[in-house]
C-alpha cells in the first residue's frame, strides 16, 4: 500500500485526515502529516517532514500532498523528493486526498493521475440552477 503524507500550512493536515476519518468511519492506515507553522524554522521542518516520510513509508513509496504550489510546505517537499518511491501533488483538498486513499493500492501511476483528477473534479462552481439537494 502506498503511503500519504500531508504537508501543509496550519492544521490543514490534521483538519484534512480528521475530515477523510468521518467520510470513512476510521482513520486510514499509512497516513501522516505534518503541519508547519509560519515562524517555524526551516530546518526544523525539514527535519520534521524528513521523520514523517521515514515513520509512514511501508517500502510501496509515498504520495506526498501538499497545498499551495511554491509556498514553505512545498519547497520543503521538494527536498525530500526520492525519484524512485516518493512523488508529490500540490493543490491538496479533500476530494483528492479520498481518491488518493481509493487508489493507492493500484501502483503509483494510476495513484498520481486519480489523486489529481479528484482534487480537480472536485472543484466546481455552486448556483442556484445546480439542483443542490
Amino acid at each position: 500500500m502506498i503511503a500519504l503524507l500531508i504537508v501543509a500550512h496550519g492544521n490543514l493536515g490534521d483538519s484534512l485526515i480528521q475530515c477523510a476519518t468521518h467520510v470513512l468511519g476510521q482513520r486510514p492506515e499509512a497516513l501522516d502529516n505534518v503541519d508547519l507553522s509560519a515562524c517555524a524554522d526551516p530546518a526544523e521542518m525539514l527535519e520534521r517532514a524528513r521523520a514523517s516520510l521515514a515513520a509512514v513509508d511501508r517500502g510501496d513509496g509515498v504520495l506526498i500532498l501538499t497545498d499551495v504550489y511554491g509556498a514553505t510546505p512545498c519547497n520543503t517537499v521538494c527536498k525530500i523528493l526520492h525519484a524512485e518511491r516518493v512523488e508529490a501533488v500540490a493543490g491538496v483538498n479533500l476530494p483528492m486526498l479520498l481518491k488518493a486513499l481509493t487508489y493507492r493500492e493500484q501502483g503509483m501511476a494510476v495513484l498520481l493521475e486519480k489523486a489529481v483528477a479528484g482534487g480537480r473534479t472536485g472543484i466546481f462552481s455552486i448556483n442556484p440552477e445546480s439542483a443542490c439537494a
